[in-house]
């Protein structure tokens, strides 16, 4: 049974890309913990993705597709005055 964690995540809003790069990483190790949530498992399995090239860019992909959604949260870092 998958247990869900409450209020993880309060907002998709962050001040910088940078902050909204980071949360993207965030939500693609958060969907994989909630995909997998027994750690033992993810540690065995990790040395067998970890020299994949096809699983890294797979990775890669996963957290670009979470920044496109973060940045257009943030109207893509509004023009600052």
């Amino acid at each position: 049974m998958v247990r869900y964690m409450t209020t993880w995540l309060p907002t998709l809003t962050t001040k910088t890309p940078e902050e909204g790069y980071e949360l993207a990483v965030k939500l693609a190790r958060v969907a994989i913990k909630m995909t997998q949530p027994d750690a033992s498992i993810r540690e065995k399995l990790r040395p067998e993705y970890a020299g994949d090239f096809d699983a890294l860019i797979a990775s890669s992909q996963v957290v670009a597709t979470h920044f496109a959604t973060v940045a257009a949260a943030n109207g893509f870092w509004r023009e600052r005055s």
